[in-house]
């Protein structure tokens, strides 16, 4: 990892309603908040729904009933994707992978004003097809079948009309949006369509109110240079982790 620079001095203010304590709990924060209308729940436990993300959450102080609502939702043998929740499931939760990262600010002064770029094209559900084949060959991160739901979305294509690059809106908090699915196919490398992506991205964020953020895992050392290049500093180290439901 690079050393973290000291974020801008500016004197441009934070959208409003940008308080970060949110962010603590991104996934909890994103179903009881903008993203209500994509959540499951019981008790106290939330997930998305099946086809459009993994990610699920408890309270930071989760009891024996919070794990086993959590079971109940995704049933047995499901696969339990905590994100970045700093708690740890029972025993008999099996692990699946664990996987450090970083969670990184967008500041807004050096984000807000990139101009629209008319290679960039917003994609619909129509695309969602695309979108997946992209994100499979790719591997940005989890991308379903309705991924796309979960905000706005936008591409590159090549010359025959293949999308060859795409980044989007994934979880959305008050105040906040993640910019995620970040990616471009290995014969389109090289010609700097992540960096014009997550500028068009971030730009429509804060012009729509909210601070950019994002998730990157630690050995993407390429990833963070770029995001630290474009104005994105970290806010915390984080640790991924998914678990199997009991059987």
């Amino acid at each position: 990892m690079e050393s973290q620079q000291d974020a801008p001095v500016t004197d441009r203010p934070a959208p409003a309603g940008a308080t970060d304590a949110v962010l603590d709990e991104p996934v909890a924060s994103a179903l009881s908040g903008p993203h209500a209308h994509l959540a499951r729940r019981v008790g106290r436990a939330a997930s998305y729904q099946r086809a459009v993300a993994t990610f699920s959450a408890v309270p930071l102080d989760p009891t024996g009933r919070d794990w086993a609502d959590l079971a109940t939702l995704l049933g047995p043998g499901r696969f339990a994707d905590l994100f970045s929740l700093p708690v740890t499931p029972p025993a008999d939760w099996e692990p699946v992978f664990t996987m450090p990262g970083f969670q990184m600010l967008g500041d807004v002064a050096a984000l807000a004003d990139a101009p629209a770029d008319p290679a960039v094209e917003e994609l619909s559900a129509d695309d969602a097809p695309a979108m997946r084949a992209l994100a499979e060959e790719t591997k940005p991160g989890p991308f379903w079948e309705r991924t796309h739901e979960t905000g706005r979305y936008v591409g590159v294509r090549d010359d025959a009309g293949r999308l060859v690059a795409m980044a989007g809106e994934r979880l959305r908090l008050s105040g906040w949006t993640e910019v995620s699915a970040v990616c471009t196919a290995p014969d389109a490398r090289g010609r700097g369509l992540a960096e014009r992506l997550v500028c068009d991205v971030a730009a429509r964020i804060i012009e729509r109110g909210d601070r950019p953020f994002l998730h990157v895992a630690a050995t993407n050392t390429g990833a963070i240079r770029l995001y630290e290049r474009l104005g994105f500093t970290v806010r915390a180290e984080v640790v991924f982790h998914g678990y199997r439901v009991p059987r």
